[in-house]
């Protein structure tokens, strides 16, 4: 199972990013998500890219087609205690069982009758926001920017800390035996992604993004 990217949510009109480039990260296009009152910025790799994720516009985010999503719900995450982090897995054979439930969102950014299969976890906020776009069975070819200044280069995992007690359910057993993708009950909402199985052995702090990076 493949981890397409991920996103965390800024409370900084994506300021938040300007460390990660400090920090020694090339980076790539944004993308205003026209109809989602969205905007980001965004960081690749080799398997993998970050997505630092805000509201431009909150009509739009909270239209009749977007809140069922609860993505404004996300972006307020200081005052409500939600997960800012969204989690995308590649459309494939391994994700059918734990999106065989899942709602659908079609975007206003999407070509008409292209849409995505999202999972809220609205019963569960301090859970991340999960989905997997339509392209099925490989990622979307892209022209990005890889290479970065600090060698990092390939993601090998992620762990969500999660500021609550990891109760057992179809979202968090379907992760089960997948080492590359971990929950950790926390007194913090946090997220850790590991690079190149630490080779470096070298940790990163980015307190202002809930994001500690191990490489």
């Amino acid at each position: 199972m493949e981890i397409d990217h991920i996103f965390i949510f800024s409370k900084n009109n994506g300021k938040e990013a300007d460390d990660l480039v400090s920090f020694g990260f090339v980076e790539g296009s944004s993308r205003i998500h026209r109809g989602q009152g969205t905007i980001n910025r965004k960081f690749y790799f080799e398997n993998f890219f970050l997505e630092i994720l805000w509201v431009i516009d909150e009509k739009e985010i909270q239209n009749e087609t977007t809140a069922q999503t609860t993505l404004w719900e996300r972006s307020q995450f200081k005052e409500n205690g939600y997960s800012p982090y969204g989690l995308c897995l590649l459309n494939c054979d391994l994700t059918d069982t734990l999106f065989k439930e899942s709602k659908i969102y079609q975007p206003d950014y999407f070509p008409k009758g292209m849409s995505i299969d999202i999972i809220t976890n609205e019963k569960r906020p301090q859970l991340p926001w999960t989905f997997r776009l339509p392209y099925r069975g490989e990622k979307k070819v892209n022209d990005e920017p890889i290479e970065h200044s600090n060698g990092i280069k390939f993601l090998t995992r992620i762990e969500f800390e999660v500021n609550d007690k990891i109760c057992k359910g179809h979202f968090t057993d379907y992760f089960t035996g997948f080492d590359h993708i971990a929950f950790k009950e926390s007194k913090r909402t946090h997220l850790n992604l590991e690079f190149d199985n630490k080779t470096q052995g070298k940790k990163k702090e980015f307190p202002e993004l809930g994001l500690t990076i191990n490489y």
